[in-house]
């Protein structure tokens, strides 16, 4: 893992969402030092694109994969 101990941590809060269904949000936060070391920092050059773009089934298959998870799933 890139981040040692100490550098990286997460908080949960569950509470009744508008429903009544309970609901959980999770918050993760890390070291500004841990990314600086993975080379993310505010003088870091916005990322272009060195190549070609992958092909257009790629793309559909990540649309659906991500309106997949961010779809309510019911818990029994």
């Amino acid at each position: 893992m890139p981040f040692e101990a100490g550098e990286i941590r997460w908080d949960r809060m569950c509470a009744p969402g508008p429903g009544g269904h309970w609901r959980a949000w999770i918050t993760v936060h890390v070291e500004g030092r841990a990314l600086w070391r993975l080379g993310l920092h505010p003088g870091q050059a916005t990322a272009v694109v060195n190549g070609p773009s992958p092909p257009g089934w790629w793309h559909a298959a990540g649309e659906r994969y991500a309106r997949g998870r961010s779809a309510v799933r019911r818990v029994s």
